[in-house]
């Protein structure tokens, strides 16, 4: 979506130049920071449509960011990390990030997703016609309308994309989705080699949802196909 802004926070200089050519040449508008400590300050001063949010920072790393930002702004983030253990990518998820990229990575896929994040934060105060706003399955309760979702009577303290997953999923409740039909519904872009992100979606959610994360009543796995949600 040419014109939205977005905070590029990264202190290499070389990829900061390379992703702000990149970007400016879409039309976007950008902000920029270099250290975790700016990222938090110009965020909530610039409130951008997207963050690209590098993981190595100094001051403040990433993820401390994405955790003080996630107490108070829905803002799509995406990580951007040059490590490649999974535990790094996880960590970001838990936290509220709503994708990551490892670098290197394609700058053509990393536009793709901005877009299709940029239209996806777009897509989220409209509601279709024949859509409910409130959802009950079960002792889960999801708000549409007030974006906030209870089980048992509890208010759950989920992440905006996790917000998304569950609600795609109970608004099919019974039909099983593949991990790339996920990617594609709920993130907004095609398969990119990578599905990953879906699982750990789920897993936070179990979590969060189910009274025994290990034997699931309402996020089910459906083996070599995908997910669903019963109750």
């Amino acid at each position: 979506m040419a014109g939205s802004k977005i905070l590029i926070v990264e202190d290499d200089p070389n990829l900061m130049a390379i992703l702000k050519y990149n970007l400016l040449k879409e039309g976007y508008s950008l902000v920029i920071a270099v250290d975790g400590a700016q990222a938090v300050e110009i965020a909530r001063r610039e409130k951008p449509d997207l963050i690209l949010l590098d993981v190595m920072l100094p001051v403040l790393s990433g993820f401390e960011v994405c955790r003080i930002l996630r107490k108070g702004m829905s803002v799509p983030i995406m990580m951007l990390t040059a490590k490649t253990e999974e535990v790094d990518k996880i960590v970001g998820l838990e936290i509220g990030a709503d994708d990551y990229m490892t670098k290197p990575f394609s700058m053509r896929e990393l536009l793709a997703r901005s877009r299709a994040m940029l239209r996806r934060a777009g897509m989220a105060g409209t509601q279709q016609a024949d859509e409910p706003t409130l959802l009950k399955i079960g002792e889960l309760e999801i708000d549409a309308g007030r974006h906030r979702a209870l089980c048992r009577g509890l208010s759950l303290d989920i992440t905006p994309k996790e917000f998304d997953l569950l609600l795609f999923l109970a608004r099919n409740k019974g039909f099983v989705f593949s991990r790339e039909q996920l990617l594609e519904k709920v993130w907004g872009y095609s398969y990119a080699g990578g599905t990953r992100t879906v699982d750990v979606h789920i897993r936070w959610l179990r979590k969060k949802v189910e009274t025994d994360p290990a034997h699931p009543k309402y996020l089910l796995t459906v083996r070599g196909t995908g997910y669903k949600l019963e109750g």
